[in-house]
């Protein structure tokens, strides 16, 4: 079991940046990979970044260049989001991956315009 707590969301003006952190408990050491992904009301979840226990990192199209996923350790993740949009705006969720597939409560990200 892993249990996935995010934190760092919030309001910011369009250009802004933010820093999203995701901790994981529990059985940390068979995570194989993390990563982050968001929702809007009314949509499918949709993937923004993954990073792997050895450190490979994968995007969205949709953020490559102003998004940065890292890790510093086996539990602690992080999202560094620059120049962010309206259409940015979402519900960001923590997931990793072990044997099973784990999701943390999410945390909102709203971006004015």
């Amino acid at each position: 079991q892993v249990q996935l707590v995010e934190s760092g969301g919030g309001l910011v003006q369009a250009g802004g940046s933010l820093t999203l952190s995701c901790v994981a408990s529990g059985s940390i050491f068979s995570i194989s990979r993390m990563g982050w992904y968001r929702q809007v009301p009314g949509k499918q979840r949709e993937f923004v970044a993954e990073i792997t226990v050895g450190g490979s990192t994968s995007y969205a199209d949709s953020v490559k260049g102003r998004f940065t996923i890292s890790r510093d350790n086996a539990k602690n993740m992080y999202l560094q989001m620059n120049s962010l949009k309206p259409e940015d705006t979402a519900v960001y969720y923590c997931h990793c991956v072990t044997t099973y597939f784990y999701w943390g409560q999410g945390t909102q990200v709203t971006v004015s315009s």
